[in-house]
């Protein structure tokens, strides 16, 4: 049973309630600086349980009249493929996602801007694609001696060589996938050509982590670090904040390290001084929605589990230094939890145990998987010549949770036979084993003459949001499937196979 720690209606009060008061503090236009993610949120909803990972998109609908959107994306990361790793696509494709997630929401974004553009062919790429799909881009160059140089970063030569984005609303949302993204460059750039025309427009900005109004040292604020020990952020106590009003509130380093100059800007714009700390420009009311204290640190020292784990596996993938694995394990450290203090973490590397007692004598790499339903059971899954350990432990759960008995088949041996064939003779595969991918397609086929199989895909949608480890890196198939049903998934830093290459 899920334990409640969040209030989003409570929230949703608040956060609404914040933005409105800032967009009256000027006369014209607030820009807001949205950061993290606007949709799907799941690091949020999972260290504040009860946390809606779309509750800033449906603030977003109530305000959505007087909001116009810009999605901002920097040309490097669509260069270099950077990977949301939450959904395994690239940043690229992600904001492609987010324009479609919004329309869905009924809210339609403005324009795209794409940031530090110097002709790098996928960025190009990327904008004639959207162009040619009828979406308004924007290319800001690289400003000489940003973010430092105020004297040309404030002139014709900086924010005024890029080309102004009209707006018709009182709030235009900045937002963008992961950081970096050019966001607070595009708010300033818009502040400077308003001003210069006349409009008495202002900048905020909307994060949920960390949260401000809570202990530096709480598990909630160490897992925004563990989140972005890849990048080095780290949270303190804001000085400017507490020299302006003897009150203690928490930031990060980013956004205190920059505030000085951010001020200096804000100020050559506007010509007079906005804000007197960098908590001072956040609308952040996460803090207020917490409801029990117990339920989000115990949340929260679970993500900083999962962090690590996540970080271990990607440095043996080669995609973060053993930096960031160090960080992410002090962190936890500090909290004082383990990585055996995650439930489905040693249920898994018993049962792939006994998948290598089984297979006595055979070589091969043997994994298990170990999943905790939401009554709190554990369920586990090996690998074997038919399966992954991955597409064994999804069977096994969804019979649980259909009270399907251990010796009744969700698929046919024809079917088996069939994917088995296949495999060999079209890729000339060494293991028929099926990835997980494969198994959901097996099922869904034998739903079609199988009510025990029909059954049990009407219970996958209950595995959504449970807590799932595996002795593996999951392979692509596995990956693919994982994804799409749910899961909080962790794994150990091992390969499924001694090979370099897998599909």
């Amino acid at each position: 049973m899920l334990k409640v720690g969040f209030d989003n209606e409570k929230y949703l009060k608040e956060q609404t309630s914040a933005i409105l008061e800032r967009v009256e503090k000027f006369n014209d236009k607030l820009y807001l600086e949205l950061g993290g993610k606007i949709v799907f949120d799941y690091h949020a909803s999972r260290v504040l349980p009860g946390f809606d990972p779309n509750v800033k998109m449906r603030l977003l609908q109530k305000l959505k009249d007087k909001t116009d959107v810009i999605l901002c994306i920097y040309a490097g990361d669509i260069e270099r493929k950077k990977i949301r790793a939450d959904f395994g696509i690239t940043y690229d494709a992600d904001a492609l996602k987010l324009i479609d997630d919004l329309r869905e929401w009924g809210i339609d974004v403005l324009a795209v801007v794409i940031t530090r553009f110097t002709n790098q062919p996928a960025a190009k790429i990327f904008k004639n694609k959207l162009e040619r799909r009828n979406i308004k881009v924007y290319t800001h160059n690289f400003i000489k001696g940003y973010p430092t140089d105020v004297d040309i970063i404030v002139s014709e030569n900086g924010f005024g060589a890029n080309k102004y984005i009209e707006t018709k609303k009182p709030l235009v949302v900045v937002t963008g996938p992961g950081p970096g993204s050019g966001k607070l460059a595009t708010c300033l750039s818009q502040l400077y050509h308003d001003h210069k025309k006349g409009i008495n427009s202002g900048y905020a900005k909307f994060e949920t982590f960390p949260i401000w109004n809570i202990p530096l040292k709480h598990p909630v604020n160490s897992a925004y670090e563990a989140a972005t020990a890849d990048i080095k952020d780290y949270n303190l106590v804001d000085p400017f904040h507490l020299k302006a009003y003897d009150k203690t509130a928490i930031n990060y380093n980013r956004d205190v390290e920059i505030f000085p100059v951010l001020t200096r800007i804000l100020e050559k714009i506007m010509g007079e001084p906005v804000y007197k700390s960098p908590t001072d420009m956040g609308v952040n009311r996460a803090g207020f929605g917490i409801i029990n204290d117990k339920v989000v640190k115990d949340a929260a020292k679970q993500e900083a589990i999962r962090r690590y784990l996540r970080y271990a596996c990607e440095y043996v993938l080669g995609v973060v230094d053993e930096e960031a694995v160090q960080r992410a394990k002090a962190i936890m450290e500090e909290l004082g939890v383990k990585i055996e203090d995650r439930k489905v973490l040693k249920p898994a590397r018993c049962a792939a145990k006994e998948a290598e007692r089984q297979e006595k004598g055979n070589e091969g790499i043997f994994c298990g998987a170990a999943i905790e339903l939401k009554d709190g059971s554990i369920v586990t899954g090996k690998n074997s010549p038919l399966m992954h350990a991955a597409s064994s432990l999804i069977f096994n759960a969804v019979k649980k949770l259909a009270d399907i008995p251990d010796k009744i088949h969700l698929l046919s041996p024809n079917i088996i036979e069939s994917i088995s064939s296949l495999k060999q003779n079209m890729s000339g595969a060494k293991s028929v084993s099926m990835s997980l991918e494969e198994a959901l397609i097996a099922l869904s086929i034998s739903a079609a003459t199988n009510p025990m199989a029909e059954l049990a895909i009407e219970k996958l949608k209950e595995l959504r949001g449970c807590e799932l480890h595996i002795t593996h890196i999951p392979t692509p198939g596995d990956e693919a499937g994982l994804r799409r049903l749910g899961f909080n998934l962790t794994s150990d830093p091992n390969f499924s196979t001694k090979a370099l290459f897998i599909a």
